[in-house]
């Protein structure tokens, strides 16, 4: 969990993750020594601050986002949301402009749906507010802000360290509208042939998907994904023994989005665990969920 709770700390809103880029790509330096295949590292400047692990000879895709929600300054004391953050007076926002580090006050006023923040000066427009980290820590639980997505990235660098076949595609943007996975989809198709995606994300505590009781496999969200592939995710699943719930929403959207309106014949699936509190600084998921998680992608990865 100590890896968690440092990429939980990195700041990386959705349009400026160079930060938690380089960080990964230093991990991966560092500790692909371990894993039981070398893979090829893909990054550079034509591919932003997104990152491919190539294994073997993948058959599967794993994408999983790096970016997180948060808040651009506008003028004077006006705030814009990046993406969908939960908005509750009284949340600590950090963040640093060229007059030094920020420790910042949310404020929403809910009758004139108006953001702003309480800080001793102005902050420069154009800089980015995330919420500040506290991460905890039970023996059933962990809760941080922005387990939404570092735990799906968390998730996809541990099944990196035993994979054998497969990529794991490290995307941008996702919170807010998207734009990578367009060219990294076609990337991956046009240079290894791959059309089967998973989506290592973090999805809702709901009257269907509870804490504690395993991964969820997403049928459908606002977008539907095509059964026969998604079926398959399942019969793997059921055999496995790996516990799993089946989640049914008609909202919500992920890096999935971009693979179903790719030009490219690309099947993808939602496989997350559950989360509390969306989208808050107080996001929470059960241990057991995060260790299903991890252990079905690593059957599913060696299995379709």
């Amino acid at each position: 969990m100590k890896l968690l709770e440092r990429l939980c700390k990195i700041h990386a809103p959705s349009g400026n993750e160079k930060k938690l880029s380089d960080f990964l790509l230093n991990y991966i330096e560092e500790h692909k020594v371990q894993w039981k295949v070398q893979p090829t590292v893909v990054s550079g400047s034509e591919f932003q601050d997104c990152i491919l692990l190539i294994f073997g000879k993948p058959k599967t895709a794993v994408f999983a986002h790096i970016d997180s929600i948060g808040f651009t300054v506008r003028y004077g004391k006006q705030l814009v949301r990046i993406g969908g953050p939960d908005m509750e007076t009284g949340y600590k926002l950090v963040g640093e402009d060229s007059q030094g580090s920020i420790e910042c006050t949310l404020k929403y006023d809910e009758d004139e749906h108006e953001l702003s923040y309480e800080f001793e000066r102005e902050i420069e427009r154009g800089t980015e507010l995330v919420f500040k980290c506290d991460f905890r820590e039970t023996e059933e639980t962990v809760q941080s802000c922005y387990l939404d997505n570092r735990l799906g990235v968390w998730s996809a660098l541990q099944v990196a360290e035993t994979l054998e076949n497969g990529i794991i595609a490290f995307s941008c943007w996702e919170e807010h509208g998207g734009g990578s996975v367009a060219y990294l989809a076609k990337y991956i198709y046009e240079q290894y042939g791959v059309r089967q995606g998973l989506i290592s994300d973090i999805t809702w505590v709901t009257e269907g998907v509870q804490a504690g009781k395993g991964v969820a496999i997403s049928l459908r969200d606002s977008l539907i994904p095509r059964r026969a592939y998604v079926q398959r995710i399942i019969e793997i699943a059921k055999a496995s023994g790996i516990p799993y719930q089946l989640e049914v929403e008609g909202s919500g959207g992920s890096d999935a989005k971009e693979l179903q309106h790719n030009a490219y014949p690309w099947d993808w699936c939602f496989v997350g665990a559950p989360e509390d509190n969306v989208h808050s600084p107080n996001e929470i998921v059960h241990k057991k969920d995060i260790e299903s998680m991890v252990a079905l992608y690593r059957v599913l990865m060696e299995k379709l």
